[in-house]
């Protein structure tokens, strides 16, 4: 069960049968996770078994791999 059984709207969702947008809410009954479009009635059982992966960025990449050492660096000056 992902959802609570107090119905909340799912920002920026389309939906499959009247694609009008922001009208999908999500809410859990009886232990089974729904979506349901409030304006045109589509309902539907979420059938989600595992959390999905996140996906490798150049971000949470850096944020995984074991940090570098520092190393210092000299400016020297061109004219001496």
């Amino acid at each position: 069960m992902a959802f609570s059984t107090k119905k909340q709207f799912i920002a920026g969702v389309v939906c499959p049968k009247c694609s009008k947008m922001d009208k999908i809410v999500a809410y859990s009954k009886d232990g089974t996770d729904y979506r349901e479009c409030v304006s045109c009635g589509f309902l539907d059982e979420i059938r989600i078994s595992s959390s999905p992966n996140e996906l490798i960025t150049r971000v949470t990449k850096g944020m995984r791999s074991k940090s570098e050492p520092t190393q210092t660096v000299k400016i020297l000056d061109p004219s001496n």
